[in-house]
């Protein structure tokens, strides 16, 4: 087995549940077609990279959908908020016999494979966290639990990556190239592949 594992987490595409920062500006239907738009793009980049690959719905397991299987195990996210569901999510990896553990979300359209793969990478040395420009998080990887890193942040706002690092004082941690997941009309505004969704 592999001892590399990735974990995507993702939201079940429902029409008013997903991006609602962005539906506030676009709509309903065109966020939810720009979320499928990146749900694929999260499919295709990591599909072929070597490593165990778990993929943690928000609500049910969709069965016949883009994430097929075996090359994507399913899950549930569980937990009250959501640092208990990824720190669920990453004990019960560890608990598996992963040793490098990395999760990421399901909405950066500039996220590639090869940024995930020198993520492993580095990950084998020391763990990795990948800032958003938001002030959050894109990427965490970790080598053992660690369970402070998921309480007493307000998800969402931009405070999270500096308060990650706060926790980790002292300890190795690498960071990687600075990216941008979509959640605001901002976001995609510039960028013309979203803009057949419009």
């Amino acid at each position: 087995m592999s001892k590399d594992l990735l974990i995507i987490f993702t939201r079940n595409p429902e029409l008013g549940k997903v991006k609602t920062r962005l539906s506030s500006t676009i709509g309903d239907e065109a966020a939810l077609k720009i979320y499928n738009f990146l749900l694929e793009h999260t499919r295709n980049i990591t599909q072929h990279i070597k490593v165990e690959k778990r993929i943690y719905y928000s609500d049910h397991i969709e069965l016949d959908d883009l994430w097929y299987e075996p090359v994507f195990s399913k899950r549930v996210q569980e937990g009250n908020d959501l640092g208990d569901r990824m720190h669920n999510a990453f004990q019960e990896g560890f608990n598996d016999g992963f040793t490098n553990i990395i999760l990421i979300g399901s909405d950066l359209y500039d996220l590639m494979q090869l940024d995930l793969e020198n993520a492993f990478k580095t990950l084998r040395n020391e763990m990795v966290i990948g800032p958003a420009k938001d002030g959050g998080y894109y990427l965490i990887g970790l080598k053992q639990p660690c369970p402070k890193l998921f309480k007493n942040k307000k998800w969402g706002s931009s405070s999270v990556l500096n308060e990650t690092l706060n926790d980790l004082h002292g300890k190795s941690v690498s960071l990687l190239p600075e990216r941008n997941d979509i959640d605001y009309f901002d976001d995609i505004k510039h960028l013309d592949v979203f803009k057949k969704f419009l």
